[in-house]
């Protein structure tokens, strides 16, 4: 299973471990997206930034 990880607010003002987190997610700008496998670090990183993601489940037929 996949995610597509899509950020939706800026880390301006954020604290520099999100900043850190954002970057490690393969992030960096509002409307970025990125796929990443459905794994438990992916997950924990993604539950630090709930705030500034969005994420969507793909199936394997989805993704590119």
């Amino acid at each position: 299973m996949k995610l597509k990880i899509t950020q939706v607010r800026s880390i301006i003002g954020a604290q520099a471990k999100q900043k850190r987190t954002i970057r490690a997610l393969g992030l960096g700008r509002p409307n970025w997206s990125v796929i990443q496998p459905k794994n438990p670090q992916i997950l924990g990183m993604i539950a630090q930034v709930k705030h500034l993601v969005k994420v969507e489940e793909l199936k394997e037929s989805e993704t590119p």
